[in-house]
């Protein structure tokens, strides 16, 4: 299965009070309408919405009566404190103010007229490892923190019959037929030179 896009279907008994919500709050753009039905979209990563309105004949009959309940539409932003203030200042329906759980996300959730929950959320920044301290990671030099790449020396270097192998690395294995080099006399193994004795 390959998804190309997402949409959140909400059948509410006002489809404008809804749409104008969307719009006004969280920057949806009506992409398509009709009477009592509206699709909404944004230009990022958010889930498309379209609105129905309850009873529509559109629906299968044993979903016209329902309405949007148990539902919460998370969107993930950047910026929560600066999205809070935005919504206060604007007069937007806040249901759930600002706050962060112990697992480090934060959150808030906001309610359309017609019972709509959104949460807004954003991951807190991890923090430092404990190991350090606050003094210890200001101070730190970019070569404490820098990638070393090691490479094998002959003293790290073992051989089998069967391969080549490093201390760093899986081994490569040797193509049939092949003679094994032993690298500390230079030449044929004991093993080799074994099988090559009259």
């Amino acid at each position: 299965m390959h998804v190309t896009t997402s949409t959140l279907s909400l059948t509410v008994a006002d489809v404008d009070a809804s749409r104008d919500f969307f719009r006004t709050h969280l920057g949806y753009e009506v992409a398509m309408a009709a009477d009592g039905f509206v699709s909404l979209r944004r230009d990022d990563a958010a889930a498309d919405v379209v609105l129905l309105r309850s009873g529509s004949e559109v629906l299968p009959p044993e979903q016209r009566d329902r309405r949007a309940s148990g539902l919460i539409l998370a969107l993930t932003v950047s910026g929560i404190e600066a999205e809070e203030r935005r919504l206060v200042e604007a007069g937007a329906p806040v249901t759930m103010p600002l706050r962060e759980e112990p697992w480090g996300e934060r959150l808030l959730q906001l309610t359309d007229p017609n019972g709509v929950v959104v949460q807004l959320v954003e991951w807190a920044t991890p923090a430092v490892e404990e190991s350090l301290t606050t003094t210890t990671a200001a101070t730190a030099t970019a070569e404490e923190f820098a990638m070393h790449v090691i490479t094998p020396t002959d003293e790290n270097v073992t051989t089998s019959p069967n391969a080549r192998m490093t201390g760093l690395a899986a081994p490569e294995p040797r193509e049939r037929g092949t003679q094994h080099v032993d690298r500390r006399d230079g030449g044929m193994s004991d093993r080799s030179r074994a099988r090559r004795q009259p």
